[in-house]
């Protein structure tokens, strides 16, 4: 047996892990050979922290967790460290909030000690989470525990019953995220915050269907892009029981001098299948200054709506230059939700601040969807620059579904944009 590296030398001789098996390949650590064992009951915690220390120590490798099903807390990446799920692969979200560290973190565009995520990496360069296995939140205990709470106080927060993020990369600059099934998150399931050069691929994000489990699953998000900048999202299919994809960043009437939340900016998704959510792309619910956005390729499978923009009437916001363009519609969605957002309304004492959407453009629509939607903000909002063309979409005729619901937008222009089979203008009867 070859001589062990330095760093698992010097761990043994402060007897904090027992001795691993030499290696084939010494940049290629599997889990189990650190003592995890994928019973889906041994919780594997420490032995995955094992082999990701070992790994980065000795200068940085692939971290592997083979077919089966390994139980396990919060685990933190590190430098130089790829964490690779084989196929048939299943890290589990242990169930014990416990198992998840209180520490201060980003969390609904601030900072309080709150849980971390089941996985988490923080101001890494080359982030890597790869391979053809699952991730599980195992989240039905914490939706149960906060519907419970919901029903015993109506008013309570989002954050007022803990539960885990999936993932969480925080201050990561060339994150790669490929392959990988994201399932039953407690919370959010990718949470991304001040990160850069992102590329997400083939991701298959999913929240159970409410008749599957009986319970629905709360703020569980597919994607959450929170004051990051330049995040290509490819080929995944996200399905889940709110924002499928969401842009985020600070709330409250000072949001826009927050030095915590630049702005959200350059972010292309494209060949994305979403199933139901409350959006492809969600503005919001915090959020300040959100730009230069394209979704392309796209199809809407579910009830998800399209383009979700939340007007937080306390918070200054700002969206421009957002474009959804070759979009197939099977489903039963909204187009639209452009409207005001007044969840948890808080003006600190302050004046009403002002916001502002332009240049929002939604061109070549195709296919069978439920209802046109809304398109208004808050008194006092500005809203210009719309623009529908070339769409052929037919559209929920009961209940008038297939009008939109208009308020005041400067410059709405339609080019060729039929509806239910009729040419449509903004001047179309209500």
């Amino acid at each position: 047996m070859p001589e062990l590296p330095l760093s698992v030398r010097l761990c043994l001789a402060c007897g904090l892990l027992a001795p691993a098996p030499a290696l084939a390949d010494p940049r290629r650590l599997v889990v189990s050979d650190f003592g995890a064992v994928g019973d889906a009951k041994t919780l594997n915690t420490a032995a995955i922290q094992r082999a990701i220390d070992t790994a980065s120590a000795d200068g940085g490798g692939l971290v592997e967790i083979p077919r089966g099903t390994f139980l396990s807390g919060s685990i933190f990446l590190k430098r130089g460290v790829e964490l690779h799920l084989a196929e048939g692969a299943t890290l589990l979200g242990s169930t014990d909030i416990n198992d998840y560290p209180k520490r201060l973190t980003r969390i609904e565009g601030h900072f309080e000690p709150w849980r971390l995520a089941l996985v988490n990496a923080q101001e890494l360069d080359g982030v890597r989470l790869t391979g053809r296995g699952t991730i599980n939140g195992n989240g039905l205990p914490f939706w149960q525990a906060f519907w419970q709470r919901r029903k015993e106080n109506p008013k309570c927060t989002n954050l007022e019953v803990e539960r885990p993020r999936l993932l969480f990369l925080d201050r990561c600059t060339q994150v790669h995220v490929e392959g990988l099934s994201l399932e039953d998150s407690g919370f959010w399931n990718l949470h991304l915050y001040r990160c850069r050069e992102v590329r997400i691929e083939g991701l298959r994000i999913t929240i159970p269907t409410s008749h599957r489990t009986g319970v629905r699953g709360p703020s569980t998000d597919g994607i959450d892009i929170d004051s990051s900048q330049q995040v290509t999202i490819r080929r995944c299919f996200i399905s889940t029981h709110d924002d499928n994809i969401a842009l985020k960043g600070s709330k409250g009437p000072r949001a826009d001098q927050d030095q915590d939340s630049p702005p959200v900016e350059n972010i292309l998704i494209e060949d994305v299948e979403c199933g139901d959510g409350n959006g492809l792309i969600t503005c919001g619910s915090e959020a300040t200054l959100i730009r230069k956005v394209t979704a392309r390729r796209c199809t809407m499978s579910g009830g998800a709506t399209l383009l979700t923009l939340k007007l937080r009437p306390d918070t200054p916001q700002h969206y421009e230059d957002i474009t959804l363009e070759e979009i197939t519609l099977q489903g039963t969605g909204r187009l639209l939700n452009v409207a005001p957002w007044t969840q948890f309304f808080d003006l600190q004492g302050q004046p009403p601040p002002s916001r502002r959407v332009n240049r929002i453009t939604l061109r070549n629509l195709r296919g069978t969807y439920g209802a046109f939607g809304t398109l208004r903000g808050n008194p006092g909002d500005v809203l210009a620059d719309f623009t529908l063309e070339n769409v052929d979409v037919t559209l929920d005729t009961a209940n008038g579904r297939d009008r939109l619901n208009l308020g005041r937008v400067e410059n709405l222009a339609a080019r060729d944009v039929r509806i239910n089979g009729q040419p449509w203008t903004p001047s179309s009867p209500p």
